[in-house]
């Protein structure tokens, strides 16, 4: 079994300009190396957080076009850490965007993409709305990817809430499962930490949710440009091992996977599925 190594989720408050963005990252990335991280895990739309979706859709590049990616693909060679990026806002062809994650070894090489399956199309009451599906196109499929840890299971911010994909990805065998997020300072009071615990605990899976944090430039009405923050690492025991609170900044802790098969050991409801009528 792989040694105890450290995770650490960066806490961001992206704006809308790439460049701005990188240099504060790169900056939180090597702090996080610097307290001994191995793995670190960036937030979703870190690249750029732009809330009007016609300046969205003009600043939108390919892959190969990225700034961010291309930037944070040299910090992992500088760093020698594993990166997640938890998204970042990719032109694909025929002009549609994804919600794309990417998994970046400590070699610069990309591991694994994923891409946002759930759209967070919601009205949240007063003026508050989201319509992700009217820029982006939703994934097609669950990922997995091995990291010198053991297997990391991709889902993204409003895939929290659908509780299917991350027993999917335990029972396919993930370890950790990464939750980069942009929630809402609303949704997130009321549900971000229970949500998070009960993924952790339904799976017996350590959950990493690198979030961006406070008030972003721009948005329609002022409760679009607040986010939650509070970055958490999760063990599958469902207790909470770092807490990220409301600003700027790095957590970290030990992860440890004898924690994985202890919890699954004391209840083992993975391997407790039947089959019945639906109703």
């Amino acid at each position: 079994m792989a040694a105890p190594f450290i995770a650490a989720c960066v806490q961001t408050n992206s704006g809308p300009e790439p460049d701005a963005n990188i240099a504060a990252v790169t900056k939180n990335v090597r702090e996080a190396r610097a307290m001994g991280a191995d793995f670190v895990l960036l937030p979703e739309t870190v690249g750029m957080m732009e809330p009007d979706r016609v300046r969205r859709r003009e600043k939108a590049v390919t892959e190969e076009k990225d700034q961010a990616l291309a930037a944070f693909r040299e910090l992992a060679v500088e760093t020698q850490a594993w990166l997640l990026v938890g998204s970042l806002v990719v032109r694909m062809d025929g002009g549609r965007l994804a919600n794309r994650s990417f998994l970046i070894d400590g070699a610069g090489t990309i591991q694994a993409r994923y891409d946002k399956i759930h759209m967070f199309d919601v009205d949240l009451g007063g003026g508050e709305v989201y319509r992700e599906s009217a820029s982006y196109a939703p994934g097609r499929r669950a990922v997995m990817a091995a990291t010198p840890w053991g297997v990391l299971g991709m889902t993204i911010c409003y895939d929290l809430r659908f509780a299917y994909l991350y027993r999917d990805l335990a029972k396919a065998g993930a370890d950790f499962i990464s939750v980069p997020s942009a929630f809402t300072r609303t949704t997130g009071k009321a549900h971000w930490h229970v949500l998070l615990r009960s993924r952790a605990i339904e799976t017996g899976c350590f959950v990493l949710a690198p979030a961006q944090c406070g008030q972003h430039e721009g948005g329609r009405h002022s409760d679009e440009r607040l986010t939650y923050g509070h970055s958490l690492i999760v063990d599958p025991w469902g207790e909470v091992l770092a807490d990220g609170g409301e600003d700027v900044g790095v957590v970290s802790a030990e992860i440890d996977r004898r924690k994985i098969a202890s919890a699954r050991g004391r209840v083992p409801a993975l391997t407790h599925d039947r089959t019945y009528e639906g109703p």
